[in-house]
């Protein structure tokens, strides 16, 4: 990805202070505090139902907006509300902590399903752009700019709106499904350089350095800091169980300090309701690319399938890029994993 030769906040322009959105059906635009975690659940429950019943945000996820150090609660979140009290509408603005090559200010939004079909996702996603505009302006870096935002396939008129305020699509990822009673093939990786061992702890720094690496070449990937990776692994739904690390050997065949291979799972049953069954989520997996090749990710994925089964869970599910460099789609079907649903990434670039 060259870098442009003009600052990013040159590119972008002049950038005021995003105004509160307009809207007749709103009685209130404001930004969300702590004290909304409730009220957000439910209506994240509600958009679930009607756009991706198959997962739903999690405490932890809303609460990410109130406690990462990256995100001003006061100036990239707000909320739309009617004069009931209740919650039309929720959208914010992220820019993560990762920035080497590339600038990303991120659009997460939507309206309850009830109250769709009147404008108040444009106005919105107006304040969204606004505030990712004003964000991207700060950085006088000479790095590509980009404005994200996504749309399940199942809600066209997410796409729709976001193609019509001139974020074109750009990407396509499908979520794939993997029944584990189904058979499950002992895979070895092809070298003897390699431990593959369940995720404990003492992994956290190496796994974190070994995502960085593996997913560099990855499309719009940028590193992930140890705030952000505290989040993960810490998470109330990770599922150290269903997690395994492939480990690189140290001097006279000693197992190493190196992870050069990942699958990390969670394990949520709040989303099994809208799914029908059981499931385990894989999250990451990745493998350095030095090491790529030798079936290491197959041999994870294996222990992965074998630990879901053995848990009692019916699925296991991931998500990929269908375009991804390293041919993860072709890998992750060879193993039994079928298309169930796409999504879609939206970009505006500077």
């Amino acid at each position: 990805m060259p870098a442009p030769e003009l600052p990013l906040s040159r590119r972008v322009g002049p950038s005021p202070e995003p105004q509160l959105p307009t809207h007749p059906d709103v009685a209130n635009w404001r930004a969300a505090t702590a004290a909304d975690v409730d009220e957000l659940l439910a209506f994240h429950a509600d958009v679930a139902a009607a756009d991706h019943p198959e997962w739903i945000e999690t405490r932890d996820e809303v609460m990410e907006a109130f406690e990462a150090s990256h995100i001003d609660p006061s100036r990239d979140t707000m909320l739309g509300i009617d004069a009931s009290g209740r919650v039309l509408a929720s959208g914010s603005v992220v820019v993560p902590t990762g920035r080497e090559t590339l600038i990303r200010a991120i659009a997460l939004g939507a309206v309850r399903p009830d109250a769709r079909g009147r404008g108040i996702g444009r106005a919105l996603l107006d304040w969204q752009l606004e505030r990712a505009r004003e964000r991207l302006a700060g950085f006088d870096d000479p790095l590509p700019g980009w404005i994200v935002a996504y749309a399940e396939e199942r809600a066209p008129d997410a796409g729709a709106l976001l193609e019509r305020a001139g974020l074109p699509q750009r990407r396509h990822f499908f979520t794939l499904g993997r029944d584990v009673s189904l058979p499950i093939e002992p895979i070895e990786p092809r070298t003897d350089d390699v431990d593959l061992v369940p995720w404990a702890t003492e992994w956290t720094e190496s796994t974190r350095l070994a995502r960085n690496e593996a997913f560099a070449d990855h499309w719009g990937s940028q590193s992930t800091g140890p705030e952000t990776w505290g989040r993960i692994v810490g998470a109330e739904h990770f599922a150290p169980s269903l997690s395994f690390v492939a480990v690189e050997r140290g001097a006279a065949g000693a197992r190493g300090d190196r992870v050069v291979g990942f699958v990390l799972a969670l394990c949520n049953p709040g989303d099994w309701p809208g799914q029908g069954f059981s499931s385990s989520y894989v999250q990451l997996v990745g493998v350095v690319r030095e090491q790529r090749g030798r079936r290491i990710a197959q041999a994870l994925l294996a222990r992965h399938l074998e630990a879901c089964r053995a848990a009692g869970l019916d699925q296991s599910i991931l998500d990929v890029d269908a375009e991804s460099p390293t041919g993860a789609l072709g890998l992750y079907t060879a193993l039994g994993y079928v298309v169930a649903n796409t999504h879609h990434s939206h970009v505006l670039e500077y």
